[in-house]
């Protein structure tokens, strides 16, 4: 492969990137609009009804019906509904700006579960770890009227379930249908999550609003279906530590959503908390060794 070719690669890789963090970042508020005419649970599964009818098309071809076979990919798709079911509950106690904030730390669980899987990771990196889960600390231990302690652990509990989502992903198998594999996860996802929502809350109401309906079937198109390919197609062409960097965007749009739209209040310990968590994620990524990059592929 030529160096242009690596590099329109990986530009068109880093494009897709930055569309998976817009996507996400405006799914809180987003989601924040649905919790007023309906529970978490039913949210989630209404989103994912909607990310599901528009991913079904790309897994009817025989290769991607395969992927149901697949243990990552199922893996990978549970751990996804879970991670939204809790990341929910969360945004349901706390505000939109703090929940958003809180998934700055995503970048330091993955330097820190990398270096425990054997992968090189800079004093540099360490540092900003240190400083992200400072700001996490700090947010958690004086959320003031964003939110509950209960919600910010909450919060950072999805965290973990979207970190083993991530590696889940890194063990399952190519093909050449870019759409299949995001797609596959999504509809495991969705019957994952119809059983659960039931249990807890029985079917879910169809009669909640306009409104509400406007910010789940956007959370569906936009935040599910569009962010999981888009990252899914960006994540597979570069290596992890340069993708990580991408996940920032997302608690950036969601805070500053969340302050203007949402007239969120921002204390002294939530915006210290917050730039810390950021401050501290990017020194991860960009203090990663990036000659251990993967090489970018067109799988």
């Amino acid at each position: 492969m030529t160096v242009s070719a690596r590099r329109t690669i990986r530009r068109n890789a880093f494009l897709a990137l930055i569309l998976a963090g817009l996507c996400w970042g405006i799914g809180f508020p987003l989601g924040k609009l649905a919790l007023r005419a309906t529970d978490p649970a039913h949210m989630v599964l209404l989103r994912f009804a909607v990310a599901a009818i528009a991913a079904l098309p790309f897994v009817l071809g025989r290769a991607a019906r395969a992927l149901f076979r697949s243990p990552a990919v199922l893996l990978a798709g549970l751990l996804y509904a879970l991670g939204f079911l809790v990341q929910f509950e969360g945004l349901a106690r706390v505000s939109v700006t703090l929940a958003a904030l809180l998934v700055g730390a995503m970048p330091a669980l993955i330097a820190v579960s990398a270096r425990l899987l054997g992968e090189r990771t800079t004093a540099a990196s360490w540092a900003g770890v240190a400083a992200a889960t400072a700001g996490a600390a700090l947010i958690a231990g004086d959320p003031g009227g964003a939110g509950t302690l209960a919600g910010v652990l909450l919060s950072l509990a999805s965290l973990l379930l979207f970190l083993g989502w991530f590696y889940a992903l890194k063990r399952a198998p190519t093909i050449a249908a870019p759409m299949a594999m995001p797609s596959a996860t999504i509809v495991v996802a969705a019957i994952t999550i119809l059983p659960i929502a039931v249990a807890m809350h029985g079917m879910p109401r169809l009669d909640i609003g306009a409104v509400a309906w406007a910010g789940i079937i956007g959370q569906g198109l936009l935040s599910t279906t569009l962010a999981t390919a888009a990252w899914q197609y960006g994540a597979s062409r570069v290596g992890s530590a340069s993708a990580g960097v991408f996940i920032n965007i997302e608690p950036l749009i969601g805070a500053l959503l969340g302050v203007a739209v949402f007239g969120d209040r921002l204390t002294w310990a939530l915006a210290t908390g917050g730039l810390l968590i950021v401050a501290g994620s990017l020194a991860v990524v960009l203090g990663e060794d990036h000659h251990h990059d993967a090489p970018p592929t067109v799988a």
